[in-house]
């Protein structure tokens, strides 16, 4: 493959992320067995939510306030200040209306909007161990992939935070954001993966993170790629959507592949796309994405000024 610059890798992962979004919104909540017998294979409309093709979701709303949000630099009160105008007065939505929101990212943002700090806003239970920071970290690896690794992660636990404060959903972030990294800088997909581990293992493993290593076995083992399909699950859980990220990347050769694997999974097919999506993005470049999709989807000019201005920061 040619080399990218990392220009082309980050919209990759931009674009990439949105169209995963908007590829899934459709059949959200159909069962794995639904979509054998019915497979997306292209952009659709309405279904789940009645809504126009190209329309992407929450996940994207709040992935689009966070790029907004770090365009001047990393700041937390920034990004709770955009998430509270996304849910009060539709800000990057596709057509200026919420439609799709997570109880415990809505939870958040209430209290963000009650003028709690932002840090603390997230609810901290482990049953609110969603996958609603993970679908929108992506802007944070896209902005601090050169950083050491400690300060990386502290950026994603950081940003977790405004809406899940478990350290589990704060780890999820991080494990995403070093693999993102190292995808970055060229790794291949399965080196990407393998360096995240090496990179985040001996971190995790300290004392304010050690007790969270369990939900974390399967992806610390390495064996993501090997794992057959039965054994993925594509649930909202935020473990479940970062394996299956991983091993949609892990076992397809093109964008395409990875984020229609990624929707036929069933379940949350619209956040299991747009996690993986961006993984798929920043490793194939914004030019594997296929144009007919990208041509359909909501505020195209509005989205490629946003991104534009975004990679002139880094």
């Amino acid at each position: 493959m040619t080399d990218l610059s990392v220009t082309e890798r980050v919209l990759g992962g931009l674009w990439g992320a949105v169209v995963g979004d908007a590829l899934g919104v459709p059949v959200e909540f159909q069962s794995r067995e639904q979509l054998r017998q019915n497979p997306v294979q292209d952009m659709r409309g309405y279904g789940t939510y009645h809504q126009p093709a190209g329309t992407w979701s929450d996940d994207s709303s709040l992935m689009l306030c966070t790029v907004e949000g770090l365009a001047d630099g990393f700041d937390t009160g920034r990004l709770g200040m955009l998430f509270t105008r996304w849910l009060n007065q539709a800000h990057w939505t596709p057509w200026q209306e919420v439609f799709d929101v997570g109880g415990t990212t809505l939870m958040a943002i209430n209290r963000l909007s009650q003028g709690v700090e932002p840090e603390q806003a997230g609810l901290i239970e482990e049953n609110s161990d969603g996958n609603g920071s993970l679908m929108r970290i992506l802007p944070v690896a896209l902005r601090y992939f050169d950083l050491p690794v400690e300060e990386l992660l502290d950026h994603a636990h950081r940003a977790s935070a405004l809406t899940h404060r478990h350290v589990r959903g704060q780890m999820a972030c991080g494990f995403y954001c070093t693999m993102v990294s190292a995808l970055l800088q060229g790794a291949d997909k399965i080196e990407a993966y393998l360096q995240a581990i090496r990179a985040t293992k001996p971190v995790y493993e300290g004392p304010s993170y050690s007790g969270e290593l369990p939900a974390f076995s399967r992806i610390f083992s390495g064996d993501i790629p090997s794992l057959p399909e039965s054994s993925v699950r594509s649930s909202g859980y935020v473990i479940d959507t970062l394996e299956s990220s991983i091993w949609c990347l892990c076992n397809t050769d093109t964008y395409d592949d990875v984020v229609l694997r990624a929707v036929n999974l069933g379940e949350d097919t619209d956040t299991t796309a747009t996690v993986a999506g961006g993984l798929a993005g920043v490793r194939y470049g914004a030019d594997a994405i296929p144009s007919t999709w990208l041509d359909q989807l909501a505020r195209r000019t509005d989205l490629e000024i946003l991104f534009n201005q975004f990679v002139g920061k880094i």
